[in-house]
């Protein structure tokens, strides 16, 4: 078989065994992967710039290889990056803003520095929802003023892209890299994945450092991988944790986290998994989404999980406190802002707004109310906290934890869509999304959005439950085998 045709659907293992062997080098996969790209991503979108150096950089990994063996699971894996996340190379970190398309990064995110000394070659940098969708309330997700509009590869054009780590999805599902680092603030990982027919996994806030990434809310931020099988993002993960002095955040993780979580990817757990059915988060599911849930409680409870059903959070009502989420925005914006190159022509987001209303053309298609909400913002410190801390304290009470805790239960199942997952955005907890099934007769919904396509099943648990939820979630990829990938068209 060809290059080109294996390297469909190919997983971070069979690439890394492929490499160990002998029978492909970094290289070899590199070009297969940028061929790809060139041929069929006009169609979607997703790449908003290809990595000049990644070639070089896969040939001096394959030298290395051959002198000193290899670095480990990532050693000459191509992996994409979300556009928000700092490199310090010959690729620009944007947000998606033409604000900052000529923006360089001095240094590199503390994820990066973690993901090249494992190896891996960054293939390029994601297009993505600008301002990682906190620019306007009208802006459709996967849409940025640099890089135009994600397309999803299942139906480009017609089908929803959802969070805006889109183009870091659609790009994974289309199979024009290996994996993906995405951001989520609230659903932004999850989502994108559910719609695309990848594993994305949200990680509890502070297992992962979120220096040199461009931030939205430091109380609810975090990266994550994304990748066509649980196993591939499982390797991700384990390769993003770690303290960082410069992140306060991860300094709760010490102690708490793992460099490897492969170990987790057992399916025996699921026999003694008790699950639980938030069914108010099922509500708004259409006749066939319905029913890809109901196949999969089904499917967990064939394998032997105890399932209880129906589970009551008595938080149900999840709407973002947008004094929190925008104080947040406008101090973490401010300071990265502030640190960048003087040719970059914004550093503050007072200038952002300028800039945009100057370029007005190209940069405010749908507007920037969101920037202007988050720059008028007046909270003190004080009142911020105060704030903060009720946003948090009735979920902590009464959401997750409570029916966790209630039930002794390992798990809540959730629809792949953004309406149940605030609670879990709330309070930092994780979440992995697995593919489910695929919608063929949706609907437009309310918000102009099709219901057809691709769709995921999202585990929730409590703080660092990471463990749990893999296997949890690998049991039923197993179990299952959902993904398939799209027809791309060249």
């Amino acid at each position: 078989m060809k290059l080109n045709e294996w390297i469909i659907e190919a997983d971070l293992t069979s690439l890394q065994t492929a490499m160990e062997t002998g029978s492909l080098t970094s290289e070899e996969i590199i070009k297969a992967y940028l061929e790809r790209i060139h041929t069929y991503d006009g169609r979607i979108n997703s790449i908003l710039e290809i990595n000049p150096d990644a070639l070089q950089i896969a040939r001096e990994l394959d030298s290395e290889r051959k002198v000193k063996g290899s670095r480990g699971k990532l050693h000459g894996i191509p992996i994409l990056l979300k556009d928000n996340i700092d490199t310090k190379d010959n690729m620009h970190t944007s947000a998606g803003s033409i604000a900052l398309a000529a923006s360089f990064a001095a240094e590199d995110s503390f994820i990066v520095s973690k993901l090249r000394a494992a190896g891996a070659v960054f293939l390029g940098k994601t297009n993505m929802s600008e301002w990682s969708n906190f620019m306007s309330s009208s802006m459709p997700a996967g849409y940025s003023s640099r890089g135009g509009q994600v397309l999803n590869p299942y139906g480009p054009g017609e089908l929803f892209v959802s969070g805006s780590s889109s183009g870091s999805a659609a790009a994974v599902a289309a199979n024009l890299g290996a994996a993906s680092i995405g951001t989520e603030t609230a659903g932004s990982i999850v989502g994108p994945a559910s719609q695309h027919f990848v594993v994305g996994i949200k990680p509890t806030v502070g297992l992962v450092s979120r220096t040199g990434i461009i931030p939205i809310s430091s109380s609810q931020d975090t990266p994550g991988p994304i990748a066509r099988t649980v196993r591939g993002a499982v390797i991700l993960l384990g390769e993003l944790t770690g303290v960082d002095e410069m992140d306060p955040a991860t300094l709760v993780s010490d102690g708490r986290l793992y460099q490897d979580y492969t170990p987790f990817l057992d399916t025996s757990f699921l026999k003694h998994a008790r699950i639980g059915i938030p069914r108010h988060y099922y509500r708004h599911l259409d006749d066939e989404r319905r029913a890809i849930m109901e196949a999969a409680i089904d499917t967990l409870r064939n394998e032997g999980a105890t399932i209880i059903d129906a589970v009551i959070l008595h938080v149900e009502q999840q709407n973002w406190n947008n004094d929190v989420i925008t104080y947040e925005f406008k101090k973490g914006l401010n300071s990265y802002l502030s640190q960048l190159a003087d040719s970059v022509p914004i550093h503050s987001l007072e200038q952002l707004i300028e800039f945009n209303i100057n370029q007005a053309e190209t940069a405010l298609r749908y507007g920037q109310d969101t920037l202007i909400r988050s720059e008028e913002t007046i909270l003190t410190e004080r009142t911020y906290l105060e704030k903060k801390q009720a946003y948090s304290e009735l979920p902590l009470k009464q959401g997750i934890d409570y029916a966790l805790d209630k039930d002794k239960l390992d798990a809540l199942l959730l629809p792949g869509d953004v309406d149940g997952l605030y609670i879990a955005a709330r309070l930092g907890y994780p979440l992995i999304s697995v593919p489910a099934g695929y919608a063929v007769n949706g609907k437009i919904d309310s918000e102009g959005d099709s219901t057809k396509g691709p769709f995921g099943v999202v585990f929730s648990g409590k703080a660092f439950s990471e463990p749990t939820l893999i296997q949890i979630a690998y049991s039923f990829e197993q179990a299952t085998q959902h993904r398939f990938p799209p027809k791309m068209i060249p």
